[in-house]
């Protein structure tokens, strides 16, 4: 329990809660702001009029119920959630702010979506010490409706000729509704569709958010501060000028950047070992992903498979190309400074192991290369879901260490809730909550590629 003792900082723009309303139910004191980017531009235009510069349709507006900050397929769901679950639809006005350009190439009068799922399944593979964990990872996914198979190596050999079992204890097959798809696609898909449903986007960083604070005691009378942020500033892409946008709610989905993010609100600024003294654990960690040709490899019905070593492959395509990786070791891991690719990555840590379990691999040639951030979460590499317990309209979407693409949709959705509702409906997602990093509760999972 937290009581009040002092409020501060209550002056004009606080967010007020309106009484009866529900939690995340907030209101603005607007009282006639005037934006201080109009400001500037009057400042240098002196007594000229500021019709030249009417369009504002690259700014964000001067307010947002929800600002998400992150316009990755995380951010993006939690924005189609927001509008779908809405009682009334256009009553929530919801921001996405995204810094990275390279979404904007989506074409709105796009064809129907078209995914490419390929449902060829997951094989993964266990040795001798993993191979229970495997076993009651795949009872949870049988009493969940997955249909998933166990294989002993001789039913691997079996089933797919090509596979050296050298080492595999144990594997398990997705059988029905399993495979991989376009990721870019979906993103695109869900741009698309919540544009349809009234989402604003604009082009920038944000750089500082505006808050109050309330000095609160502990049932065990200890002092802590509750902070509430009110105004967003977004510097615009080219630009020495932010806008301000006032806000109610506030969603970090800016992945491998969201722990930047959590700390411009103040998160983690205490001192260390206690709950304002936690941090986003959060950081970019650079990931490769390689494609080779191989006429002599694994055939159409390829799964994807994830070796007992931690490398994984895929076909891409028809052409005899695959698709694969290696995540690297703590002690192995790259600087995420640029995202040039390490071409010896393959050949010493990568290659090795393809080549041991599938003997065919031994004459792949490499076609091409790229890098990508995973949002890595350092303390148990899996997802940060809710709300900050002390910043309190900053909710979490963040964190999946790789995994946040396949996950997507159920964090969206229970993201969603909790801002309209107060809480987790539909999947209970507490485990996941940030609170945990102060309590040292770890949410550890096996298989993470």
């Amino acid at each position: 329990m937290i009581r009040r003792v002092l409020p501060h900082g209550m002056g004009r723009g606080l967010l007020t809660r309106r009484p009866g309303t529900r939690r995340g139910g907030f209101s603005l004191d607007w009282d006639g702001k005037v934006s201080e980017i109009k400001k500037k531009i009057k400042s240098i235009l002196p007594g000229r009029s500021c019709d030249l510069l009417q369009d504002t349709s690259h700014l964000p507006p001067e307010h947002s119920d929800v600002v998400i900050v992150g316009g990755g397929v995380l951010g993006l769901s939690v924005a189609y959630w927001l509008k779908k679950l809405e009682s009334r639809r256009g009553a929530i006005r919801v921001l996405v702010v995204e810094r990275d350009h390279t979404e904007y190439l989506a074409v709105v009068d796009a064809p129907p979506l078209d995914l490419r799922f390929n449902p060829s399944g997951y094989l993964l593979l266990a040795s001798e010490k993993d191979a229970a964990a495997m076993e009651s990872n795949v009872k949870v996914q049988r009493q969940e409706g997955a249909k998933v198979s166990l294989m002993s190596p001789d039913q691997l050999r079996n089933k797919f000729p090509w596979i050296n079992t050298e080492g595999v204890a144990l594997a398990s097959y997705g059988m029905e509704d399993e495979g991989w798809f376009d990721p870019w696609c979906l993103l695109q898909g869900l741009r698309r569709k919540v544009q349809s449903l009234g989402v604003l986007f604009c082009q920038g960083e944000v750089t500082r958010f505006v808050s109050s604070s309330q000095r609160m005691l502990t049932t065990d009378d200890k002092a802590v501060v509750l902070k509430r942020i009110h105004e967003v500033h977004v510097k615009m892409d080219r630009s020495l000028e932010y806008q301000p946008v006032e806000c109610a709610i506030v969603i970090n989905a800016a992945g491998a950047w969201s722990a930047q993010i959590a700390a411009l609100a103040g998160i983690g600024e205490g001192p260390p070992g206690t709950l304002q003294g936690t941090k986003l654990p959060v950081e970019p960690r650079k990931r490769y992903v390689y494609v080779w040709h191989c006429p002599q490899g694994p055939g159409l019905e390829t799964p994807l498979v994830a070796d007992t070593s931690g490398a994984y492959f895929r076909r891409e395509g028809l052409g005899s190309n695959y698709l694969g990786g290696r995540s690297p070791t703590e002690q192995e891991e790259p600087d995420p400074a640029n995202l040039e690719v390490d071409h010896d990555f393959f050949q010493d840590k990568v290659w090795p192991h393809l080549a041991l379990r599938v003997p065919a691999f031994e004459t792949l040639k490499v076609q091409s290369a790229w890098a990508g951030y995973y949002d890595y979460n350092t303390f148990d590499q899996n997802g940060v879901v809710g709300p900050h317990p002390l910043v309190v309209n900053m909710y979490f979407a963040t964190g999946f260490s790789g995994h946040g693409l396949q996950q997507a949709p159920g964090v969206g959705r229970a993201v969603a809730e909790m801002v309209l509702k107060g809480r987790f409906q539909t999947i209970d997602l507490s485990p996941f909550l940030f609170t945990r990093f102060y309590l040292g509760e770890k949410i550890q999972e096996n298989n993470i590629i």
